[in-house]
């Protein structure tokens, strides 16, 4: 059996979205690349396993197969109900992203992405738990501790272990454990989202097998809509193409102050009142009910320094228009990539360091502003009422839809694009970036 490699050019933190995107695009670089992951694969994650156009095109740059053959289910739009309104919006057909979004449960697509980024190079080594950072004297980190874990995260007892690099990126998820131990704590004056889901069996021919529409409740009632309490979220409906739906609801609060509202049970008063041939019931559900935590809008700074790298939701970087996460941690990857690569050829360590400061510079540029836009907007439709207001009679403007559909679920043109492409675009530079 061949040593287990442990120095590196750079060493990935989590086989998630953002670092198996990030160790792929490494090693397409020549460059030597370890990704530690706490998990053994298959390994489940809690999400609305949606994949929004935005995300669908970062598989297209990674080279991921896509084929329905292969378990993907392509969804042609989002199905938007509430305030006694339903529409059917398509996703818009521009130049940067697809006109249709993916859906796949994240115990699939994490491990599709890890396996990826193995074949483009990357070294993959699977029950790894990095317990905390080395750093030189100058406080730079140059790598990082670990514990051999089993399948269930218990430790087996063998020696720690020391992985050495140039770069180390922190890609862990929303506890970010490496980054917190360094010293980079969330901002509490970020968005915070919860989303809880469950699955349910859709069986061919009933009303949820294979719906082409991701669906987005915007009202969640505790009976009849309109003669009943309106519980506080919104919930969602993907069908995954394997004989299951993925039912859920989210919601975001302005700041990171932790809600005491109990989601599960709203999510199982909401799911009491449904239509019944929908068949959301107790013996139609697969798996417990599980939640997590969004965090939001570059929710933890700076995304680079003294040698390490926060990519995918270690750094904030899910949308708070829409919870979505998968495609910005992906392009984070990319980015992250492009900047590492760039430093690993400089001549000497003070032109890498200033290699390495494009990064962050990078990311604010793209979604800052739109991070900044999505925290205003978060403010205005935290309280239900406002929700209710907005519902009743937003959705039945056509125009006015379409631009909200574009803004929220980040389907516009950052150059060139149609006017409304155009003025999201030129709001996106007049609010201060996030």
């Amino acid at each position: 059996m061949a040593a287990t490699p442990t120095n590196a050019d750079v060493i990935v933190v989590g086989a998630g979205p953002g670092g198996a995107a990030t160790a792929h695009y490494l090693a397409q670089r020549g460059l030597d690349v370890v990704v530690l992951e706490k998990a053994t694969f298959p390994r489940d994650k809690i999400c609305g396993d949606g994949l929004t156009p935005r995300a669908v095109a970062e598989l297209i740059s990674m080279g991921v197969p896509i084929n329905a053959d292969d378990g993907w289910l392509r969804n042609t739009g989002l199905r938007v109900i509430g305030g006694g309104h339903q529409i059917e919006m398509p996703w818009p057909d521009l130049e940067t992203v697809p006109s249709y979004g993916l859906t796949r449960t994240r115990e699939d697509l994490d491990e599709i992405l890890a396996r990826h980024a193995v074949a483009s190079g990357a070294t993959l080594l699977e029950g790894h738990s990095v317990t905390g950072a080395v750093r030189d004297d100058d406080g730079t980190v140059t790598g990082v501790t670990v514990k051999r874990v089993d399948a269930r995260g218990r430790a087996t007892g063998e020696d720690e272990l020391t992985f050495t690099a140039r770069y180390v990126v922190d890609a862990g998820g929303v506890a970010a454990r490496l980054a917190t131990s360094v010293g980079r704590e969330k901002r509490s004056d970020r968005p915070l989202g919860v989303a809880v889901r469950t699955y349910f069996r859709t069986p061919e021919g009933t009303v949820r097998h294979n719906d082409p529409m991701m669906e987005s409740h915007l009202e969640l009632w505790d009976g009849k809509p309109g003669e009943s309490e309106l519980l506080p979220g919104y919930g969602w409906i993907f069908a995954l193409g394997n004989g299951l739906a993925n039912v859920g609801l989210g919601s975001v609060s302005s700041d990171a102050t932790a809600t005491t509202i109990n989601y599960r049970d709203v999510l199982k008063r909401w799911l009491g009142h449904v239509p019944e041939e929908w068949g959301f019931t107790a013996e139609n559900q697969v798996g417990p009910v599980r939640s997590a935590a969004l965090p939001m809008a570059f929710n933890r700074s700076p995304l680079y320094a003294d040698g390490l790298l926060l990519v995918g939701d270690s750094g904030g970087m899910v949308s708070p228009f829409n919870g979505e996460g998968i495609a910005y941690a992906m392009q984070a990857g990319r980015f992250a990539s492009d900047v590492v690569a760039q430093a690993l050829a400089r001549p000497n360590a003070a032109s890498a360091e200033r290699a390495m400061q494009a990064y962050p510079r990078l990311m604010r540029a793209e979604l800052g502003g739109y991070y900044a836009l999505g925290k205003q907007f978060v403010k205005i439709i935290e309280h239900p009422k406002v929700m209710r207001i907005c519902t009743k009679y937003g959705l039945p403007r056509p125009t006015l839809m379409k631009f909200v559909h574009k803004l929220l679920s980040d389907s516009y043109d950052r150059t060139g694009g149609d006017a409304m492409d155009r003025l999201i675009t030129a709001l996106t530079k007049v609010v201060p970036a996030a």
